[in-house]
């Protein structure tokens, strides 16, 4: 079974750094998906949870797309 979360992200973004750091802390698995190394593939999922826009980082969770979370929120999301 693979990481209950998917981080969809870029090196250069400051906020998907920060979370993955309060992720890691936390003891929360996840995957990382680079959207540079990937370009288009993901784009349509997150634009359509962004409002039309290719925000990183967005979350996939248990199939709910979560876009610029906190670790709060990414918390909640997994009950945890």
């Amino acid at each position: 079974m693979g990481a209950p979360v998917t981080m969809f992200s870029t090196v250069w973004c400051g906020y998907c750094r920060r979370l993955k750091n309060q992720m890691s802390e936390a003891g929360i698995e996840f995957e990382v998906i680079d959207l540079d190394d990937v370009p288009g593939k993901y784009d349509a999922k997150i634009m359509a949870a962004s409002g039309g826009h290719r925000t990183v980082p967005t979350l996939d969770i248990n199939g709910q797309l979560y876009v610029n979370p906190t670790i709060k929120d990414v918390k909640a999301a997994l009950s945890v």
